[in-house]
């Protein structure tokens, strides 16, 4: 697992590795049961405070992506499909959104925004 962290990114760096965690969890790069690198241990290795880890953990458990058992470690979480489905729609509709905004700036109409979205999904078959 690795994870990249920009400090020119907008989002700060709990959140850089929240995402990217979810990301690998969600693409099957860790699976249920894996365990994740103890919040002292991905401190050290992204060079960073303990309290950001901390931070993205707390998130991670939160979101039900991670579970922490004491004195164990932290460990990615069994996931059902219907989870899974609804975080990546989640996803979709956000980028959806920032989309839609952006076509609006550049005075698409709805018309022209589905049609380069179908366009954009006929090239993915």
């Amino acid at each position: 697992m690795h994870i990249h962290l920009s400090n020119a990114s907008e989002k700060p760096i709990y959140e850089q590795i929240t995402i990217q965690l979810k990301e690998a969890i969600l693409a099957n790069k860790l699976q249920a049961g894996d365990a994740l690198p103890s919040i002292r241990a991905l401190a050290k290795d992204l060079k960073i405070s303990v309290m950001t880890t901390k931070r993205a953990y707390a998130d991670l458990e939160r979101d039900g992506f991670i579970e922490t058992v004491a004195g164990k470690g932290s460990f990615v979480t069994e996931r059902n499909q219907d989870f899974l489905r609804e975080e990546l729609l989640r996803q979709v509709e956000g980028h959806l959104q920032r989309a839609a905004k952006i076509a609006k700036t550049a005075g698409l109409s709805s018309e022209e925004l589905r049609e380069l979205l179908s366009l954009m999904l006929e090239e993915d078959q």
